[in-house]
């Protein structure tokens, strides 16, 4: 009976290893073939934007929130990694570094080591001289920890680098992005991918700077495109212009072109009002009171912003938040009065660093007091002391109590929408975390609740970190960065067991939370930004369910009010398919920023009416930002709106599926040609390897603990390549067609008994990357000519092999030659596309800089005519005076010559070193090739 024969078993094993063209379809295929995702068109179209060319130096991915560019870059780093170039770095921040990597292991199959100061020194006391220089482990690490080793980054010759929350690096043209400038240099000339949502904020030099951070030649020096683009007659031309020159660069794709195959849920937002109780407003009110003090021994003239605005985010957070800074404050002036060190630690928040960085204070006042400060320390000392006490009275939180009857309602909704019991509580303070905690045990909850804060020190987290590790022990799970770690484990153990993840702001970062879809912000940060990145934690792609979004507000309060109204009707934060766009929240500057302005209008206003007069002000403002000229740049820059888009996403999904499609059936038709070799077909998508079970479906491979079947699983490539490594096939093949094909091909339903030779032969080009192609042909004994899809289609019939050595193919040799030569002129046609575009971009970047030059003799001739002008305007200045100005014009004129006569010679500098770069790339394009037989085959198809 027929079957698939050893000449078909090699012809499915040289298609499924074949080296090909990393930034082709079918290279990108290879890839995506073996891992588990559900991939997107446009992940796709970008992964091969950053791949497009061998000569370039990377790519700026700049998607909206929500649309998978850590799958995208996955994509490109797994492309990487089957290539064998595997020095692969990724800096992220330090909150996504376990994230990443669970996506590579969980998705790509990809091994990554998490490298902090901790296991760095432990490394460098083994004896490893550059812990960097792994090659069997991605190397992921923070921003700090990335620039405070640049020594070491230097030295390892990358294959890739890619940089996540890329906007980091935006201002790196300033001397003052410390981080940004020194990885620009340690990275210098290393291929690298930037991923951010927001690229362009606030200012046009910062496209400048993402770019030099790829590529140095894009654009002139900083000071000629400043002068070209930032503050040029027509924007609308300008606008264009740099459009053209970062579509090379830049791809970004928008959440609404990809709606017809992504399907988003929905955000609905409820809002639990409460009302406190008088204990807890005049505990309110005394301290809003006491904050405007224009002097408070209590808080250093260092501090005083910053403190003043953690302590009325901690008031708003609940009484026993505020209680504990209370007592830090008294303990303060108690030390003052005692002549003790009075150093203030602010630790309930996990945001106090941040906002210790980004507000600027005055400097700290001479310490030594008058009798006069002694008293007024006393007396401060003395109403601290009635507040904290007021506070530690407090027995009951009119907020917490709200959060009993706001959890069923939520829960509730919840259930309605298809979601689990599930809840995540974000609140600003970690002794509010405790107090819930409490709360929800002493009601129905007790077992059911997890932690997520900076430390996670309580005995609970402790006893779900030790679990974990013990659970993970060997299976690559466990990073070895605690902080990194225990984050896994909490999340583990909510999607698992848990009802209840109560986090502060460490939970708002780094972690996915698809499989909960009711949020409540307990505490209501005033910072757009983190709201959105704390809804982004279960609102994000992967969700199955509209995301139930529940915030508190005191609806006394008029401030309170008005910021819920800010966020909630400005920002549009809270409900809609999106979310805030990328485009209202990149308005802001800074997140602190907006929060320090919130508190600076608490501070100074004591009315309400004073209260809605700065808030209208404020609102205004930010209308003016959201509708800034800034936005209609990023627009007609960044994105494209035309059909085109649409066309090509529609044409790369087809083309991807069709190609994975080919790829799995020849994988099938392998394995059942290895039936003798122990493989063992067991339903057609499930197959016994040697006694290991394998799955061509990786969800079904999930489901029931099976292996995915993958070509770069070690046993199936090891099947693959011990058929690959035989010499070349020769032999007479009867292919089965009226019995063995399901689908009915019509030239060989026109051609019954057809007849004729196969040549299949390889040929690898070297070029600026090995690359391998198949070269088919085949000809019919009636002479007609058989393309290669035809092949494909003829080695998946069952066939029947004989061996038969007189056999000759002579008459193929001249059109496989002929055939050869044709696949060599496309590559080489590819690679002088791939030369032109990197001669544009030198062309551009060479006629940028003698844009430079020239706009400085331009302004010079432009000083020279003003001061001559005023010269001749002076008529009452003396005649020492006209003497000094005409000497003074006298050298402008000189400076104008010389300047003149440097500047032809600066041009042809510019134009040497042009040609040099070029000539540099014309000799790695040029390639050598190699031509061998595979497989010779007489057939017949019966």
């Amino acid at each position: 009976m027929p079957g698939y024969t050893d000449i078909q078993a090699r012809y499915f094993a040289e298609q499924l290893l074949l080296k090909r063209p990393a930034a082709s379809l079918d290279g990108l295929v290879s890839t995506i073939s073996g891992v588990k995702v559900d991939l997107n068109p446009h992940q796709v179209n970008a992964a091969l934007f950053a791949l497009k060319s061998p000569l370039s130096n990377g790519a700026l991915l700049a998607d909206e929130v929500g649309l998978g560019k850590t799958i995208e870059a996955g994509l490109v780093l797994a492309q990487y990694w089957c290539e064998r170039k595997r020095h692969i770095l990724l800096i992220v921040p330090a909150s996504l570094r376990m994230q990443w990597r669970d996506e590579l292991a969980s998705k790509f199959y990809i091994d990554s080591l998490i490298l902090e100061t901790a296991n760095y020194n432990q490394l460098k006391k083994k004896g490893v001289n550059n812990p960097f220089s792994s090659q069997t482990q991605v190397i992921i690490c923070s921003y700090n920890f990335a620039s405070n080793k640049e020594l070491d980054l230097k030295r390892i010759d990358w294959d890739l680098v890619i940089c996540d929350e890329a906007h980091r690096l935006r201002n790196v043209y300033k001397k003052s992005n410390v981080i940004g400038n020194k990885l620009k240099s340690a990275l210098s000339g290393k291929k690298k991918l930037l991923l951010t949502a927001t690229p362009l904020q606030n200012n046009l030099l910062e496209l400048y700077g993402l770019t030099s951070i790829i590529d140095d030649h894009v654009f002139g020096d900083t000071k000629t495109f400043r002068e070209m683009y930032v503050a040029p007659g027509n924007s609308e031309i300008r606008n264009l212009q740099l459009k053209k020159r970062l579509q090379p660069i830049c791809q970004r794709t928008l959440r609404k072109q990809v709606t017809e195959y992504i399907r988003y849920t929905n955000r609905i937002a409820i809002c639990q009002e409460y009302q406190p109780t008088p204990q807890e407003e005049k505990l309110y009110n005394d301290i809003t009171e006491y904050l405007k003090t224009p002097h408070l021994y209590a808080l250093p003239v260092s501090q005083r912003s910053l403190i003043t605005l953690v302590l009325r985010k901690l008031l708003a957070s609940s009484s026993y938040a505020i209680a504990g800074t209370l007592d830090s404050l008294v303990n303060r002036l108690e030390n003052l009065l005692a002549g003790k060190p009075d150093d203030l630690e602010i630790n309930d928040l996990d945001t106090v660093d941040e906002y210790s960085e980004a507000i600027e204070e005055d400097e700290e006042e001479n310490g030594s007091f008058t009798m006069e400060d002694y008293i007024a320390i006393e007396e401060e000392l003395k109403k601290l002391k009635e507040f904290r006490d007021l506070a530690l009275s407090i027995k009951t939180n009119s907020k917490g109590e709200n959060l009993l009857t706001a959890l069923k309602k939520g829960f509730t909704k919840s259930a309605e929408l298809g979601g689990a019991r599930k809840a995540v509580i974000f609140t600003e303070s970690r002794r509010t975390q405790d107090y819930l905690f409490n709360l929800l045990s002493n009601n129905g909850y007790e077992g059911k609740i997890v932690f997520l804060n900076g430390m996670n020190n309580d005995a609970v987290s402790k006893s779900i970190y030790a679990d974990w590790k013990q659970r993970h022990k060997g299976d690559d799970s466990i990073s070895g960065s605690r902080q990194a770690d225990m984050k896994a484990a909490i999340v583990e153990e909510f999607k698992n067991n848990a009802e209840i993840l109560i986090g502060t702001e460490a939970a708002a970062e780094g972690i996915n939370l698809q499989f909960c879809n009711l949020l409540v912000n307990y505490d209501l940060p005033w910072n757009p930004q983190r709201i959105e990145q704390r809804i982004g934690r279960c609102h994000r792609y992967g969700q199955k369910n509209d995301v139930v979004v529940l915030n508190f507000l005191n609806n006394k309060n008029a401030a309170d009010t008005r910021v819920y109204e800010l966020l909630n009707e400005k920002f549009k934060l809270f409900s809609g398919v999106f979310g805030s766009s990328d485009e209202v929240l990149g308005s802001i500057e800074s997140g602190v920023d907006f929060e320090k302005r919130i508190s600076d209008i608490l501070q100074k206003c004591k009315t309400t009416d004073e209260i809605n007069a700065e808030f209208n002000q404020l609102q205004n403002e930010l209308s003016d930002q959201i509708e800034s000229k800034m936005i209609s740049a990023r627009k007609s820059i960044l994105e494209n709106f035309d059909e085109e888009v649409s066309r090509n996403l529609k044409t790369c999904e087809e083309n991807t599926v069709s190609s994975i499609d080919t790829r799995s059936q020849w994988l099938y038709y392998f394995l059942q040609s290895q039936s003798g070799a122990g493989v063992t077909d067991m339903d057609g998508r499930r197959f016994s390897v040697n006694g290991q079970i394998f799955n061509l479906d990786w969800r079904q491979a999930e489901a029931n603990d099976e292996a995915f079947l993958r070509v770069e699983d070690p046993v199936i490539k090891s099947q693959l390549e011990k058929v690959i490594n035989t010499n070349p096939v020769t032999g007479n093949l009867v292919f089965d067609y009226s019995n063995g094909s399901s689908h009915k091909i019509g030239f060989f339903t026109n051609h019954p008994g057809l007849t004729g030779t196969i040549n299949i032969s390889k040929l690898t080009y070297f070029g600026l990357e090995p690359e391998e192609h198949l070269i088919v042909t085949a000809i019919a004994d009636n002479g007609e000519e058989l393309d290669s899809d035809l092949v494909n289609k003829l080695f998946q019939l069952p066939a029947t092999q004989m061996i038969d050595n007189s056999l000759s193919f002579d008459n193929l040799s001249s059109q496989i030659l002929e055939n050869a030569q044709h696949k060599k002129k496309e590559i080489e046609e590819h690679y002088r596309e791939y030369f032109l575009k990197e001669c544009e971009k030198l062309d551009q970047y060479s006629e940028d800089l003698k844009e430079g030059l020239q706009a400085d003799l331009k302004a010079l001739d432009k000083e020279i005519r003003e001061k001559k002008k005023a010269f001749k305007a002076n008529i009452s200045a003396s005649l020492d005076e006209m003497l000094k100005e005409q000497e003074d014009i006298n050298k402008l004129e000189k400076k104008k010559k010389r300047m003149r006569r440097e500047l032809y010679d600066k041009e042809d500098e510019i134009d040497v070193a042009n040609d040099a770069l070029q000539n540099e790339i014309k000799e790695k394009l040029k390639g050598e090739s190699e031509l061998r037989d595979v497989l010779n085959v007489s057939f017949k198809i019966e």
